[in-house]
């Protein structure tokens, strides 16, 4: 059995566009709750090469790509 990390998942992200995805998502939420409303989708595909395409939704689009072998395992 695997045992326990002392930090979330999240924040062992070691791919830059894993971890730039994931702090502006956070943003986001922390923004909205702020105003006290807010409104988000995420989508994510499979693109040529096996790279994921993460798209925040957010009054405007924010768009990452993630090589495959960034993808957190």
């Amino acid at each position: 059995m695997a045992e326990p990390h002392d930090t979330p998942p999240f924040q062992r992200v070691e791919s830059r566009q894993v971890r730039e995805a994931l702090d502006r998502l956070e943003g986001l939420v922390v923004d909205g709750l702020k105003h006290g409303f807010f409104d988000y989708s995420i989508a994510c595909e499979i693109a040529s090469g096996g790279k994921r395409q993460l798209v925040i939704r957010a009054g405007k689009s924010h768009k990452f790509t993630i090589p495959e072998n960034e993808v957190p395992r």
